[in-house]
Parts: C-alpha cells; sequence; structure tokens
C-alpha cells in the first residue's frame, strides 16, 4: 500500500462515522483510528506482526509526515522526544553521513534529530524544542515501538 493510497483512506474515514479500519497486504499493516475528531495512522512491515506470538494492538501512530510529539520527563526538567511510529531508529542520514544529533549537541525547533524507517519510507524526526541534548535512549539501527522514548533533552 502506498502513501496515496493511505491518505485516500484517512480521508474517507474522516469523512464517515467509521472509527477504526485495519488493513493488511504482502506489503504490511495499516490500521487508522479515529478518535475525538483527529485520525491517526499507525503502520509496520508485515514481518513484525507475523513474528510477534500475539500482538498487541499499539496506540495509533500520528500522520507520516508530522513531528513527535515532546513530553516532560519524570526527572528534574528533562523533555523527551519519542518516536511517532513504529519502525527501525537510525542516528545517520545515510551511512558515511555524521550523526544527526548526539549527546550535548544543541537542537532548536525544527531540526531533524534522527530518521525512522517503516514500510520503507526514511522519515525525518524534528526536534520541536530548543535545547541540548542530554541522552540519546536507543541504539543505532534498532528497533522503535511507537510513543518510545528516544532522547532526553535539557531545554534553553
Amino acid at each position: 500500500m502506498d502513501l496515496k493510497q493511505i491518505h485516500d483512506l484517512i480521508k474517507v474515514v474522516n469523512k464517515s462515522n467509521i472509527g477504526e479500519i485495519s488493513i493488511e497486504d504482502k506489503d504490511g499493516k495499516v490500521t487508522i483510528k479515529q478518535k475525538e475528531d483527529k485520525i491517526t495512522v499507525s503502520s509496520a512491515p508485515a514481518q513484525v506482526y507475523a513474528a510477534a506470538p500475539a500482538p498487541v494492538a499499539a496506540p495509533a501512530a500520528a500522520p507520516v509526515a508530522s513531528a513527535p510529539a515532546a513530553a516532560p520527563a519524570v526527572a528534574d526538567n528533562l523533555i523527551t522526544i519519542k518516536s511517532p511510529m513504529i519502525g527501525t531508529f537510525y542516528r545517520r542520514a545515510a551511512p558515511d553521513k555524521p550523526l544527526l544529533a548526539e549527546e550535548g549537541t544543541e537542537v532548536s525547533e525544527g531540526k531533524v534529530v534522527c530518521i525512522i524507517e517503516a514500510m520503507k519510507l526514511f522519515n525525518e524526526i524534528e526536534s520541536e524544542v530548543k535545547g541540548t541534548i542530554v541522552k540519546v535512549l536507543v541504539e543505532d539501527a534498532s528497533p522503535v515501538e511507537y510513543d518510545q522514548p528516544l532522547f532526553l533533552v535539557q531545554p534553553a
């Protein structure tokens, strides 16, 4: 299923009273949920679901084009940058490129801090806060879940 088909499905769900729709094909599974006049999309490669013995429905992710929501961390006044989708976390734009963000890196709103690959699409994840990255919580090239903490940021 390509991105245009997913956008078309979002429009159909938005115009109807459908609360949730799931579609699975050879490339993967897409779930679209409508909640409080807001549509969210969750997607993952088919092999992720096939490998799990009893998959638990994850909360729906934000649309692919949006940046992650930043939420306050429990300790101190650190801000957590979380994953907006299920996929593979990369700290570089390409294997021969420098790290996008590491501990001590100054970030501002809109600065790309990592890449998450989902369904063969590479999504740039941008910071929604200005500050300094204190800790990178995920190893490069490892799988991440929706809403999983990726970075801790000391706000400026």
